[in-house]
């Protein structure tokens, strides 16, 4: 599912939520937790049913593979399960990659992830590329065949990011450097949607970096991750969407997965729909999408 898909199902739904499924111990209900014999299980539990209650209101959800991987196999195999479920549920799905630290390492994993091969199902990999474009260039032959999509890490949305990721590199920001650098592999793996199968990362909690973004790099699609955290809002997404609406996607978290904690009275499911109609209401209050 190229990002084409993506874009198409953000404007049949008119909601450019990507829906993370970060799952702290802290956001699962307690009656989940109780009828569970481990976290594991209560995890998949809890992200099965949202997936369910979510199909048609969110387009898209997010796993990280190194999270579950932390697990042993049994983690590995509970996330093979909720992908299959995503991608039967129609979801665009998003896995976390594993970071490389080398260029041989980025070689290998590119085809060990993206091979015919791979047990875990995903439509767009995350990776980060801070040791440079090695990083990027082994995925960049598989993707055009198997019509996978990258999103390579810009800028975070944690409060300490901009300590080195917004230091100047000449007149730029370190981050926008690194876009520039993401952006020479954008025009050949471009798509009917005029956005590339190359995507950024980008951060929810910066708005003057969501807009110079928007502004130069036009057939970059945005992935704003954050839009959770305390100094990020959907008016700071706003700037990362082209003049239609369209070329960018927000990443919520906790505002759905814990959303049953702000609501008195109600069950997890009906809240976690709340959480996902509230964050795509106040995305629309600044976006248009045609």
């Amino acid at each position: 599912m190229a990002i084409y898909k993506l874009q198409d199902k953000i404007r049949k739904m008119k909601n450019p939520t990507i829906l993370n499924f970060s799952v702290l111990p802290e956001y699962i209900p307690q009656q989940i937790l109780e009828n569970s014999d481990s976290f594991l299980v209560a995890r998949e539990r809890y992200c099965i049913a949202l997936m369910d209650a979510l199909k048609e209101i969110v387009p898209g959800v997010r796993f990280s593979y190194p999270t579950f991987a932390l697990a042993g196999a049994d983690g590995l195999d509970s996330l093979k399960k909720l992908l299959d479920y995503a991608n039967e549920c129609g979801y665009y799905v998003l896995l976390d990659g594993v970071t490389a630290l080398s260029a041989q390492e980025a070689a290998y994993q590119a085809e060990l992830i993206m091979g015919v091969s791979f047990a875990y199902y995903y439509d767009g990999l995350i990776i980060t590329d801070y040791i440079g474009s090695d990083v990027i260039k082994p995925y960049l032959p598989y993707m055009k065949e198997n019509g996978k999509d990258l999103f390579v890490v810009a800028r975070t949305a944690n409060r300490s990011a901009g300590e080195l990721q917004d230091l100047l590199s000449g007149t730029r920001w370190m981050h926008f450097a690194n876009v520039d650098m993401i952006n020479r592999f954008v025009t050949p793996l471009m798509t009917k949607c005029a956005y590339s199968q190359v995507a950024v990362v980008a951060s929810a909690s910066h708005p003057d970096s969501l807009r110079n973004i928007r502004q130069r790099f036009k057939e970059v699609f945005l992935l704003m991750d954050g839009c959770d955290y305390p100094n990020a809002n959907a008016k700071n997404c706003s700037n990362g969407f082209d003049q239609i609406g369209h070329g960018a996607a927000a990443c919520a978290c906790s505002s759905i997965l814990a959303a049953w904690q702000e609501e008195d009275g109600q069950d997890y499911v009906s809240a976690a729909i709340a959480g996902a109609q509230r964050v795509r209401k106040n995305l629309l209050r600044y976006v248009t999408i045609l």
